[in-house]
């Protein structure tokens, strides 16, 4: 097996990914960083973030005002010490990212040009047109190819963390253009693998999103936080889940049901539309349930509405919406609305963090989507994400090179049998002779986490997808794959990350159910209260050969008490 060495193994192209490897590189230049990403860092998902970037900018803000958003937004499950850190960084972040070439869109006098998004109390959200993502990742790319000691890996699958004498001493990882798996060992190791939107049927999530990183942490040892706080996104188009962002409701897009109607009114009508993704997307489900909303091929849906805009500002301001539209639903949205209904958008839990990144396995650290740092509590405010992964993403690799520099590693670690094994594991995939099928476990699984762990849950159902996770993990045993291929075998690939799925999956739904409280977008219509008594505290869900195990840690409150969540 060939053995490749540096100083920071960095698992991830995206965003957060990409950010860690600058600061990596800017901190020490000596220190070298690998950079493994699944895909060609500009496929990475970040890519097809639309909306913004949240920071203070305004005179009418300040940090104290986004912090209280934040926290009101997470209600009341973010640890307020991570969210005040947050906010005071982030500008800087993307200021600093404008200085790398992001094209920020601008007022007349030259100013950043800010757009409203929910949940906040101003106008804080960064952006560039509605290409955001898009403009972002590439800022971030090309300044990244300015440092020798980031040597990039592309189309590098990592399966395996590497542990030895309790900590991280690298990956294992399968180089998708040559089948042959390799070591990569460095001092210390960042995962930025993004979210696991697709546990779910229907998501905004690029397939790529597999909750790789969770699971490499969580079979190492290291728990997931908050799993249960799946984000429904309102406004996905039906049938494909394409994101329309929620700029188009910032610039005055309104929902309505087929009665012609602004239901939210019912709802939020302080904020209307401008009001957080969990309220929005939980009041079109009861519109759903009250027969108040469009029948279509895909299920029922309501319209966003931007014609009153006119064509000149959907042009300007939403020009990547009116792309979308046209060529996936063959709407024009400058001549008729556009139809969306909620869908799986982002995963507030994940590998359980500081706020510098690191985990409880020394030389382990995580940002971005795939780490719970927790800004987000129990719901997440649109276009703090963005800024999440430069913010953190900066924190982590800064944090990883201290370590890397500080720890002593001139023995070599004894890890060559640990590699051997997952090589041997991966091969026994190729050609693999069984009885089942990863289309019918995956469609089953899928299948599950939307009845038990949807918009809204309840006690038998979440048991029910409880069990039956369990029960696709023992046939996933039994897996059977056609595909002896060296060069992209994708099959091999396919089987790899739906045993992440799994995992991530058994972790959500082991949290769903034993919360026994309604918070953010966790809503039990058994328990339709939320109980602070009893559940403020962050949840923690571990690995364990015979399933996995609930622990729990308190949530840190510095300013802010837990109050009734109005808008």
């Amino acid at each position: 097996m060939e053995v490749i060495r540096h100083d920071v193994v960095l698992v991830g192209g995206g965003g957060a990914g990409l950010r860690a490897a600058i600061a990596v590189a800017e901190a020490d230049p000596e220190l070298t960083v690998a950079c493994l990403s699944k895909v060609y860092p500009m496929r990475s998902h970040t890519v097809s973030a639309e909306g913004g970037a949240a920071a203070v900018a305004r005179e009418d803000d300040s940090p104290e005002l986004h912090a209280y958003d934040t926290v009101r937004g997470s209600d009341y499950l973010a640890d307020q010490d991570a969210v005040e850190l947050f906010v005071e960084e982030a500008p800087i972040e993307l200021t600093r990212l404008e200085h790398w070439g992001c094209p920020w869109s601008r007022e007349e006098d030259g100013r950043i040009a800010v757009r409203a998004f929910g949940g906040m109390s101003v106008e804080r959200t960064w952006f560039a047109a509605d290409k955001t993502g898009f403009h972002m990742l590439h800022s971030l790319f090309q300044t990244s190819l300015k440092y020798e000691n980031i040597v990039r890996l592309d189309e590098t699958f990592v399966t395996r963390l590497l542990v030895e004498d309790g900590r991280v001493r690298g990956v294992v990882a399968l180089d998708l253009r040559t089948g042959s798996a390799r070591a990569v060992l460095g001092r210390a190791v960042v995962l930025a693998t993004g979210g696991a939107g697709r546990i779910f049927p229907f998501t905004t999530n690029a397939a790529i999103k597999t909750g790789d990183g969770m699971a490499l942490a969580y079979r190492a040892g290291v728990p997931l936080k908050d799993m249960e706080f799946v984000q429904y996104h309102p406004t996905g188009l039906p049938g494909t889940g394409i994101l329309i962002t929620e700029a188009s409701r910032g610039e005055g897009g309104v929902l309505l049901n087929a009665n012609g109607e602004r239901y939210l009114e019912r709802y939020v009508p302080n904020k209307m539309e401008l009001g957080p993704r969990d309220m929005l997307a939980r009041a079109a489900i009861l519109e759903f349930q009250a027969e108040r909303g469009f029948k279509g091929t895909y299920g029922p849906y309501v319209h966003l509405d931007l014609t009153h805009l006119g064509e000149a500002k959907i042009d300007e301001r939403l020009p990547f919406v009116r792309e979308l539209a046209i060529h996936y639903v063959g709407i024009d949205p400058v001549k008729e609305p556009i139809p969306v209904r909620p869908v799986v958008h982002y995963m507030m839990g994940g590998i359980d963090t500081d706020g510098n990144g690191a985990t409880e396995l020394p030389g382990l650290y995580a940002a971005g989507e795939c780490a719970s740092v927790s800004i987000n509590g129990a719901n997440r405010l649109g276009s703090n994400s963005l800024s999440e992964c430069l913010v953190f993403g900066a924190r982590a690799g800064r944090a990883a090179a201290a370590f890397a520099r500080e720890v002593d590693d001139r023995n070599e670690p004894a890890v060559p049998e640990q590699a051997r094994d997952e090589e041997g594991r991966i091969e026994a995939l190729r050609g693999k002779s069984g009885g089942e099928r990863i289309v019918d476990l995956r469609r089953e699984m899928t299948s599950a986490m939307e009845r038990g762990c949807g918009v809204f849950r309840e006690e038998d159902e979440a048991r029910h997808t409880l069990q039956t996770v369990a029960q696709l993990k023992g046939r996933y045993t039994d897996l059977g794959l056609e595909d002896r291929s060296r060069v992209f075998n994708t099959e091999i690939v396919s089987a790899l990350e739906l045993g992440h799925m799994l995992d991530v999956a058994e972790a959500v739904a082991l949290a769903a159910l034993e919360r026994k409280e309604s918070r953010g977008s966790h809503t039990r219509t058994d328990f339709p209260a939320r109980d602070d008594e009893n559940f403020l505290k962050h949840t923690l869900v571990r690995f364990a050969p015979q399933g996995p195990k609930l622990d729990d840690k308190p949530v840190t409150i510095t300013r802010w008490q837990p109050e009734e969540r109005k808008y």
